[in-house]
């Protein structure tokens, strides 16, 4: 198991998110009149989804659970052989669909609705980190 490289991720990862809520408008109008800072909030985000993909990519690759025909596959894999429970891989998969709409701007960013989704969710970065972190520890 490549534990080293996904501490770095976690340690990026949970980097990431500090910057996000230390910078994080406190309402809306803040948030969407931020410009860069809001931009920057996007990139963030969208990282540090990124980051935890590839966590669960390293681990679906190095307990060998099959080769992913699309992106899914991986979340499935982990789902099936119980290696996570199924409401952290839920989190998973909302976010991988939060990053989607960041990533290839499908039409406009809405952002009152992606400063509601991004104020929702810092938390459950924490909650998968934490659940990554166990599963270091028993394996």
């Amino acid at each position: 198991m490549r534990k080293e490289e996904i501490k770095n991720k976690i340690t990026v990862t949970a980097d990431s998110i500090e910057i996000v809520k230390e910078n994080f408008p406190d309402s809306f109008k803040n948030f969407s009149d931020s410009g860069l800072i809001k931009d920057g909030i996007y990139k963030k985000i969208e990282f540090a989804i990124e980051s935890i993909i590839d966590i669960f990519n390293i681990i679906n690759s190095d307990l060998r659970l099959g080769v992913p025909e699309v992106e899914e596959d991986v979340l499935n894999n982990l789902r099936k052989n119980k290696i996570f429970n199924s409401n952290i891989l839920g989190l998973v998969e909302e976010m991988k669909g939060f990053r989607n709409i960041l990533v290839h701007r499908y039409g406009e960013i809405n952002d009152k609705q992606a400063f509601e989704t991004i104020k929702a969710g810092l938390k459950d970065f924490e909650l998968i980190i934490e659940e990554i972190e166990d599963f270091l520890k028993k394996n």
